[in-house]
């Protein structure tokens, strides 16, 4: 049975973690899928942008517990694909946007980090988890979440516990917005068909040329968007979109 279930519309994806009977814990199983399913999205070039989302009440549990105790027993095998399957995420030139309806716990939470703009259900809450069953965060967990919401709040997050509900991360910056559970989905895909109406192109250079900014001077900068820009003057869809809105003035 997959674990993973894909619908594409209007150029956007939408991937569910269909697990939830074991609240769509990262298995062995479900990050092959994961991953699998990026490769296909990024291969057949139909969408711009991912909407992923866990089915049921929970967003993502975290690992397994039964592959953090082989670790203990010196096989981390299992826990080390857990953090390519997000990592994978992270590395996609696709817009990816989580649409966060429940707990994002551990591992869960750093799928959720993965992506580059999160939208909770106000039934969402979020915990690093790590120190109380004794492990050091992993995955890049403390830089993702750290570059989201400030030093103080992540070491109050990962060092002390403190879980923040939906609303409060908001304030903290960890989510973008937060909406009734029932509208989620159509939030996040809504926000997603913006981007995609924009064209895959566009969106996938625009994504990494934000990804490239913190690194650059400003001249380098400059010069980087400068190029980019040129580019998109030749293509017909901007040629188009430019007409018509002379037309329209």
């Amino acid at each position: 049975m997959s674990l993973i279930r894909v619908q594409t519309m209007n150029g956007v994806a939408t991937v569910t973690l269909d697990d939830a009977a074991r609240r769509n814990v990262l298995s062995t199983g479900l990050v092959d899928e994961l991953i699998a399913a990026f490769e296909k999205l990024e291969q057949d070039g139909e969408a711009a942008a991912v909407v992923l989302t866990g089915k049921g009440t929970a967003f993502c549990a975290g690992a397994v517990l039964d592959d953090l105790l082989a670790a203990v027993d010196g096989d981390a095998a299992s826990v080390e694909r857990v953090y390519e399957g997000f990592d994978r995420v992270r590395r996609s030139p696709l817009l990816t946007i989580a649409a966060v309806n429940g707990p994002a716990v551990g591992a869960g939470f750093n799928l959720a980090l993965a992506c580059d703009i999160r939208i909770a259900a106000r039934s969402a809450w979020f915990d690093t988890r790590f120190l109380r069953i004794g492990l050091h965060p992993g995955g890049g967990h403390l830089r993702m979440l750290r570059q989201l919401v400030g030093p103080q709040t992540a070491a109050a997050m990962a060092l002390c516990g403190e879980r923040l509900g939906a609303e409060e991360a908001a304030l903290h910056g960890l989510v973008l917005r937060t909406v009734a559970d029932g509208e989620l989905l159509d939030a996040a895909r809504q926000l997603a068909i913006r981007a995609a109406e924009a064209g895959r192109d566009l969106v996938t250079l625009t994504k990494r040329t934000l990804r490239e900014a913190p690194d650059l001077s400003a001249d380098a900068a400059l010069k980087t968007e400068g190029e980019r820009q040129r580019w998109s003057f030749t293509r017909p869809e901007t040629a188009a979109l430019l007409r018509n809105a002379v037309q329209k003035h």
